[in-house]
C-alpha cells in the first residue's frame, strides 16, 4: 500500500495547488491564532473550495470550543485534527457531535508518551504521533522537531496512525522505512520560513514519499 501524505498549515492558493498537483491525499488548515499558519474561516473557505473532492481537508485545532469547530466545518473542512490537551471524552464528544473523522495528535519524546494513545480507542479514528515540544513552547507542533522513530517498534497501535514531527524530503523515506508509516504529515519541513510554504519543497517531499 503506497504511503499517503498530508501537507499541513497551507495558507495560499499556490501552495495548496502544489500539494494537490503533487499527490497529497490530505491538506491541513490551522485554526489556532498563536500559530504563524493560522487561518480565519473566510480564508480557509476560499482554499477549501479549490481542493477536489478526493483530497481530504483537515482542520487543525488546539483545545477548540464548539463554535470554532462549527465555523471551520462551514468553511469546508471534512476531517478534524485535535492537537491540544483534549481528553478522550472531549474527542469522543466532538466526533459524535460533528460526525466527522477525527484525528488526535499525541506528543512523543519517550516510550512512556505512547501510553495515552490507548485511551482514544473508540474516541478517535486516527492517532498522529508528533514530536513533543518544550514545555515553554507556544505551539504544540509545527516546530521542526522529531522524535526517535524506533520508539514505535513493537508498539501495539490502538488505532490507525500517522507519523509527524520534523519530516522533510531528506528524511521522510527513512522515516517510512523505519516505522512502516502508511500516512505521513509535514508542515515546517516544506517551509522557507515559519508559516511560509515553499512549492518546490512541497513537490520534493511528495516525490520522496511516492518513492518510498
Amino acid at each position: 500500500m503506497p504511503t499517503k501524505a498530508k501537507i499541513c498549515g497551507l495558507s495560499t492558493p499556490e501552495t495548496l495547488d502544489a500539494a494537490i498537483a503533487n499527490g497529497a491525499a490530505y491538506v491541513g488548515f490551522v485554526f489556532f491564532p498563536p500559530s504563524p499558519r493560522h487561518l480565519d474561516p473566510e480564508r480557509a473557505s476560499a482554499l477549501a473550495a479549490r481542493a477536489p473532492g478526493h483530497v481530504r481537508k483537515v482542520g487543525v485545532f488546539v483545545d477548540p470550543d464548539d463554535g470554532l469547530i462549527d465555523a471551520a466545518i462551514a468553511a469546508g473542512i471534512d476531517t478534524i485534527q485535535l492537537h491540544g490537551k483534549e481528553s478522550p471524552a472531549r474527542a469522543a464528544a466532538i466526533r459524535a457531535r460533528t460526525g466527522l473523522e477525527l484525528w488526535k495528535a499525541v506528543p512523543v519524546r519517550t516510550a512512556a508518551d505512547l501510553a495515552p494513545t490507548t485511551g482514544f480507542r473508540g474516541a478517535a479514528d486516527h492517532i498522529l504521533y508528533d514530536a513533543k515540544t518544550p514545555d515553554t513552547a507556544l505551539l504544540p507542533g509545527g516546530m521542526g522537531l522529531r522524535f526517535d522513530w524506533k520508539l514505535l517498534h513493537g508498539f501495539v497501535h490502538p488505532l490507525p496512525w500517522a507519523l509527524s514531527g520534523g519530516l522533510d524530503a531528506a528524511n521522510v523515506g527513512d522515516a517510512i522505512r523505519t516505522t512502516g508509516a502508511t500516512l505521513v504529515d509535514t508542515s515546517s519541513g516544506v517551509e522557507s520560513a515559519p508559516g511560509i510554504k515553499d512549492v518546490d519543497k512541497i513537490a520534493a517531499f511528495l516525490k520522496a514519499v511516492a518513492a518510498s
